[in-house]
């Protein structure tokens, strides 16, 4: 049996080439405090080849995301460092979860700079 994932969304950002870290800083720190302070399940953030960062996070289901967009930051000095590191911002892209065969690795250290 899998776990169950309701609602996810697709980020994707263009980050100002020496500000990799400072984003990935921010966007961590927003993150956390959208899942503690919103009821986000968490996000992923990837890397595409050619430099463009793609955040997937997932929410227990829409209506809960869509509330925490209603919602002020939580943490509006970490969104206007966020913000000020990038170059631009595309719209989300909503997705409603189909099947989920992606298996689950031990945890370890990544990096995206």
């Amino acid at each position: 049996m899998t776990d169950r994932v309701g609602f996810c969304v697709l980020y994707r950002f263009r980050v100002r080439d020496g500000e990799e870290a400072a984003f990935v800083s921010a966007w961590t720190e927003l993150t956390h405090g959208i899942r503690d302070q919103r009821g986000g399940l968490g996000s992923r953030l990837h890397r595409d080849d050619d430099g463009t960062f793609v955040a997937y996070a997932q929410w227990p289901d829409r209506a809960t995301w869509q509330r925490a967009q209603e919602l002020p930051s939580v943490d509006p000095v970490a969104s206007e460092r966020m913000a000020r590191t990038m170059t631009e911002s595309f719209s989300p892209i909503l997705l409603t979860p189909g099947e989920d065969l992606l298996e689950r690795l031990p945890a370890g250290p990544a990096s995206l700079e």
